[in-house]
């Protein structure tokens, strides 16, 4: 008989919250995929009773972490009626969750199930988002420390401490960011067209003004204007901010807090890891909040 989860957590030393990410640590990959792996002998009954209910619950669990592949099957459940009550806003919920990850079965299902509900299923309603009470909007960002943490070229990172200041940016977090985007090359492109040491995309580097994106102040500036506006956006949540300059705003806004996707999920780590903040001085004349931010806070 399988051992339950929790069990093979414990015998592996791996208890701990688990965060499927991009460049996860092998220990939480396999904590989702032990989760994952789980679900499926509860749904079929392999080695274990069959249970559809404590299947449902572990593959929420995987699919919070972005695991497509648990999204994908819990949806198929909830579609199908197969165990549990038949749902189709939540199966197409998970199955649009799974095809944004460019799982190719959720993809194809697109085309048979239609848009998502205005509400989150229940085990996807994540911890409220943490912003201090006492963060305010200031005009300008406390000094930054005298020795940033950056093993960036020196340039970079002097161009960054001269630059950030202009745009009410903490050095540190724009170092985060060129880090997490870039590792400082200054060419760096990616397979979307994403540009230079903060990886705009053209869109953003037109929304904000950026005519040579491989030009290193031109591509800093217009990262920090998006950063600048990102902060005003979600009041100073730098976990919502690094999803948002990741996954974009839009996605954030529909999922209420960070998406369930593993790169994002992973982004968003990597981000807070570097940086050590979670709130950030905001400017509100720089735009509204989130129509969403809100309903984030009392999730």
């Amino acid at each position: 008989m399988r051992l339950p989860v929790l069990l093979l957590f414990l015998l592996c030393g791996l208890v701990g919250t688990a965060r499927a990410q991009a460049e996860a640590p092998a220990s939480d990959d396999l904590l989702v995929r032990l989760a994952r792996e789980e679900a499926i002998a509860y749904e079929n009954g392999e080695g274990v009773p069959r249970d559809p209910a404590r299947a449902a619950q572990l593959y929420c669990q995987a699919a919070r972490q972005g695991d497509a592949e648990s999204q994908y099957n819990l949806a198929w459940m909830y579609a199908n009626g197969r165990g549990i009550e038949r749902n189709d806003a939540t199966a197409s919920f998970f199955f649009h969750a799974a095809a944004e990850q460019g799982l190719p079965q959720a993809v194809r299902m697109l085309e048979r199930v239609g848009q998502p509900g205005p509400d989150l299923p229940d085990c996807m309603r994540p911890p409220a988002p943490v912003v201090a009470a006492a963060v305010q909007a200031t005009p300008a960002v406390a000094a930054p420390a005298a020795e940033l943490r950056s093993n960036g070229p020196k340039y970079i990172v002097d161009l960054v401490k001269t630059i950030a200041p202009e745009y009410r940016v903490d050095p540190q977090l724009a170092l985060a960011f060129i880090q997490v985007e870039s590792n400082f090359d200054v060419v760096a492109q990616s397979p979307k067209n994403a540009q230079g040491l903060m990886q705009l995309i053209p869109e953003t580097a037109a929304r904000f003004n950026v005519k040579r994106p491989f030009d290193p102040a031109q591509n800093i500036r217009g990262g920090l204007a998006y950063i600048r506006w990102l902060l005003a956006y979600y009041r100073g949540d730098v976990t919502l901010v690094a999803a948002a300059y990741n996954a974009g705003e839009g996605a954030v806004n529909r999922y209420r807090g960070v998406p369930p996707y593993a790169e994002t999920l992973g982004y968003v780590s990597r981000i807070l890891k570097s940086s050590r903040m979670l709130t950030h001085p905001f400017d509100t004349t720089v735009t509204d909040p989130s129509p969403q931010l809100a309903l984030m806070r009392r999730l």
